[in-house]
């Protein structure tokens, strides 16, 4: 009897060995014997890419079910921005050989904190009259999005030039040096979130029809919607706090899990998108430190890759 597996299994496979045979390489590459070194080293590594790899995946897909748009990430409602803003006025007001700078478990409860603290009050505030809907959202985030960038720009301006260059390092993502206790909060964060995700998960193949077909069907549109957003708030929240901003890896992994798996099922497309997230992560990880010799990082890889892409995707809209 022959045992028969379809193409989306099939697809599955090649991505998880992919997955598994891009961390084994990234484990023991160049080790030199020196076990007890480097596999706790890299291994943080590893656990922060697929907790940022999972985070950015998962949120992007329903964001983009959310506004019925495959060009737009959670980067646009200027949580990324608010971030920036945190790290170059704390540098700015107290200097970065401030203890509670240099503090990381303060630095990353007080950047969730700080993150989902505005994106709570940018809900309530929002979504308290009837009428508003998520595109007035996303206008409003992108306005703030810009203030807090230009704000930022300004501080930068004006820090010392030394100073810049420790607040530069804050700017792009970077997986080197993950305090082990903030993966454990991460990964306790995470888990709360995801769970509690679950109950919402069922109606995304539904929203995905638009909201007049949602309605239609009997989903209660308004509750389940900022129910999701605040999920991705917390997850975009958790990731740019742990590793810093990665722009447009979201917008990378979920179109191209809609072309290479050829469907609309979310249970597929998330899954799909997080596996390629991680690949994508751990090839880029690889190149910076065995090509580039950390002479970039991961995040201008992406964010180069995830660019290119994403005026593919314009190009290919304009032409449709």
């Amino acid at each position: 009897m022959k045992l028969k597996i379809s193409a989306v299994s099939l697809k599955f496979i090649v991505l998880i060995a992919a997955a598994t045979s891009l961390i084994a390489i990234f484990m023991v590459i160049q080790s030199g014997g020196s076990w007890d070194y480097i596999l706790p080293r890299r291994g943080k590594k590893i656990i922060a890419i697929v907790l940022t790899g999972t985070c950015i995946a998962y949120s992007t897909a329903i964001f983009q079910t959310l506004t019925n748009n495959r060009i737009l990430t959670p980067s646009i409602m200027g949580l990324d921005s608010l971030y920036m803003l945190f790290q170059t006025s704390a540098v700015f007001a107290f200097g970065s050989t401030n203890l509670s700078f240099l503090n990381k478990n303060l630095n990353f409860a007080i950047s969730i904190l700080l993150m989902s603290g505005f994106a709570f009050l940018l809900h309530q505030f929002l979504f308290r009259k009837e009428g508003r809907n998520i595109y007035f959202l996303l206008l409003v985030g992108l306005i703030l999005g810009t203030l807090f960038q230009s704000l930022s720009s300004f501080m930068e301006v004006l820090i010392d030039p030394n100073e810049y260059l420790i607040l530069q390092g804050k700017m792009f993502a970077s997986f080197n040096n993950v305090n082990t206790d903030l993966l454990m909060i991460a990964i306790a964060a995470i888990a709360i979130v995801t769970l509690y995700a679950q109950r919402f998960n069922k109606y995304l193949d539904v929203l995905a029809l638009g909201r007049d077909h949602a309605v239609n069907l009997g989903i209660d549109y308004p509750y389940v919607v900022k129910r999701l957003l605040l999920i991705v708030m917390a997850l975009v929240s958790i990731s740019t706090a742990l590793v810093g901003p990665i722009m447009f890896l979201g917008l990378l992994v979920v179109n191209l899990a809609h072309q290479v798996f050829g469907t609309h099922r979310h249970k597929v497309l998330i899954w799909g998108a997080i596996l390629i997230s991680v690949v994508a992560l751990v090839g880029g990880q690889l190149i910076v430190e065995r090509v580039f010799t950390f002479a970039t990082t991961v995040s201008v890889i992406i964010n180069f890759a995830g660019g290119v892409y994403f005026i593919f995707l314009l190009l290919k809209e304009n032409k449709s």
